[in-house]
């Protein structure tokens, strides 16, 4: 249990044991998802400890992104976040499937826009030329946790419609491109980093503005040297993280 006796004789300081006691309590799942924890008072009297303690054990679950904080109703436990391995090549619908969440995607447009320099440069094309694009908000178990903005190639676009909304609403567009062209991406070039999200970006988000997202800018190839695709992908921080494993270099 959670509230049991702290042990005496561990060298731990207690606010480390007791945000242990209660990150265990949330995995386990006798803490849920929008469940208040217990306050600081609570802590204190249970535990017999001071209120920088409890205070302490309670910002370093917040610091983790198990909780947040919230004036008038308490350390609320946050919805996991989901582990993105950086050195494996999945689509959104893919990745989500693997981890048992059900996706899906919202199609805000689809359309053709004018290539910006950025654009231009990464699929090799001239600045201005029209191109495709599409702009999807994405979705786990219901919930948006990221949204794409995508450009596809002009080169692969010569014989055949692009996507229509529909057809990006009723499936991955990795999903589509390799049922039409025969196209599978094979590997990718990805820039990852934070920044905060600006107004019109946290309303798709269902965040506040200024909150912390991760943007990733990815160009996708298939067996060829030009890229297939060039996507902006934002990401909530909050419900989103990168994984990376690496071997030690002697």
């Amino acid at each position: 249990m959670w509230n049991k006796p702290l042990p005496e004789s561990s060298p731990l300081p207690l606010w480390f044991q007791i945000a242990e006691r209660l990150r265990d309590a949330i995995a386990t799942g006798i803490f849920k998802p929008g469940d208040a924890l217990p306050s600081e008072t609570q802590l204190n009297e249970v535990f017999g400890i001071s209120r920088s303690t409890s205070r302490a054990a309670l910002d370093r679950l917040e610091q983790e992104g198990l909780i947040v904080r919230k004036s008038g109703k308490g350390s609320i436990v946050l919805n996991p976040r989901i582990d993105q391995p950086a050195n494996e090549m999945l689509g959104f619908s893919d990745d989500m499937r693997r981890r048992g969440f059900t996706p899906s995607h919202e199609t805000l447009f689809a359309g053709r826009v004018r290539a910006s320099a950025e654009v231009a440069e990464a699929l090799g094309v001239k600045v201005n030329s029209s191109i495709y694009q599409s702009r999807r908000l994405l979705k786990a178990d219901g919930t948006p946790i990221g949204f794409a903005v995508s450009w596809l190639s002009p080169k692969f676009l010569q014989d055949k419609p692009p996507p229509s909304i529909r057809t990006l609403n009723e499936g991955s567009l990795y999903e589509w491109l390799h049922r039409e062209f025969g196209a599978k991406v094979v590997r990718a070039s990805e820039y990852i980093e934070a920044a905060v999200v600006q107004a019109e970006m946290a309303g798709h988000l269902h965040v506040a503005p200024g909150a912390p997202v991760l943007i990733i800018r990815r160009s996708s190839f298939v067996e060829d040297p030009q890229p297939i695709e060039y996507v902006i992908l934002y990401f909530r921080a909050d419900r989103y993280r990168f994984q990376l494993e690496s071997g030690v270099i002697v």
